[in-house]
């Protein structure tokens, strides 16, 4: 069987990126025969860079309800907080006594992070990927969809993992495999075609929130910068045209088409009869999203049975896990 484990911090509002390039693949997973999903809020992530205390535990709800609402199946996947699983944090400080602070530092996340600040950086940004891997390994994880930011961290999980195996002589923790579920589109922002979809950025009008409605999911589309030409006939002659290119592949990803395929719709059409249509289609596609998590806000204890169910599977999982490692590591059980 394989063991699929995968995350998102609850830092803000997902967006359309993160659900073209994520939470769609997870759905997909969670209905593979003889696979095992976990999908995990990653709140202690979440802390190691700046965050409004007084709003984490209904961001970290949020982000559940983002989960659920895209169609991850409670049924069929556990959902939980990562925060909720002490042995996260257990794990992750045995891990630790093997990380080599030299690869740390050569981390490009925390280089990116940290920038020239790194001396002021805290320790729980620096061991950000101990962390990481602990989240992998306590489950046995056998496959982690990550995106381009993280293959650097899943590459010190399995380097963490053979480091274990090696030092206690044992064949205990496998080495997890990257997920690739084929081209994720490259989302780029609404005002910057070269520049990702962030939900960090400072205008909200970069991005389409998965709670926006269909009116602000409009407008953000007839005001995304494009440029004064029609578009062309093949994908070549977008280059140079980041703007253009980024709406042609959130409309063949949201239509699940070819780029190829979205482009002949409009040959030789200005933006101004794209725009209309492509809205038309984010809100058939995203506006269910929208109201189921509303719904699911409205009713947090509904999201917090979810979380407690999620968080006993996961428990029985990885307590006797952490228990096996402290035994092959000698301590008194």
């Amino acid at each position: 069987m394989k063991r699929i484990f995968s995350g998102m911090q609850p830092t803000s509002q997902l967006h359309l990126g993160n659900y073209l390039g994520a939470l769609k693949n997870w759905v997909s997973l969670q209905d593979e025969p003889d696979s095992e999903c976990l999908y995990c809020v990653m709140d202690l992530h979440a802390v190691t860079a700046e965050y409004d205390s007084a709003r984490l535990s209904d961001a970290t709800r949020e982000i559940a309800a983002a989960y659920i609402a895209a169609g991850i199946d409670p049924n069929k996947s556990s959902v939980f907080v990562q925060s909720a699983i002490p042995e996260h944090s257990q794990l992750m400080w045995l891990l630790a006594t093997m990380a080599q602070m030299g690869k740390l530092e050569r981390m490009t996340q925390f280089k990116d992070k940290a920038g020239k600040n790194q001396e002021r950086a805290g320790l729980g940004l620096f061991a950000y990927p101990v962390l990481m891997a602990a989240d992998i390994l306590i489950y046995k994880a056998s496959h982690v969809p990550v995106g381009e930011d993280q293959k650097q961290h899943l590459e010190l999980a399995r380097d963490l993992a053979a480091t274990f195996n090696t030092r206690y002589g044992v064949d205990f923790f496998p080495q997890p495999q990257p997920v690739i579920t084929g081209p994720a589109p490259r989302v780029m922002s609404l005002r910057d075609g070269s520049q990702k979809m962030s939900k960090s950025a400072d205008s909200d009008m970069t991005r389409i929130n998965l709670t926006d409605d269909a009116d602000l999911i409009a407008k953000k589309i007839k005001k995304a910068k494009t440029d004064a030409d029609p578009l062309p006939e093949t994908l070549g002659e977008l280059k140079g045209r980041p703007e253009a290119l980024n709406l042609i592949t959130l409309y063949a990803a949201l239509a699940e088409i070819s780029k190829q395929e979205a482009l002949t719709l409009f040959i030789g059409k200005q933006f101004g009869q794209f725009k209309p249509a492509f809205a038309d289609l984010a809100v058939e596609k995203l506006s269910p999203i929208t109201m189921r998590m509303n719904e699911l806000m409205d009713d947090p204890a509904q999201i917090d049975v979810i979380l407690a169910k999620g968080t006993e599977k996961a428990r029985s999982i990885a307590a006797p896990i952490l228990s096996d490692v402290q035994k092959i590591m000698g301590f008194h059980r």
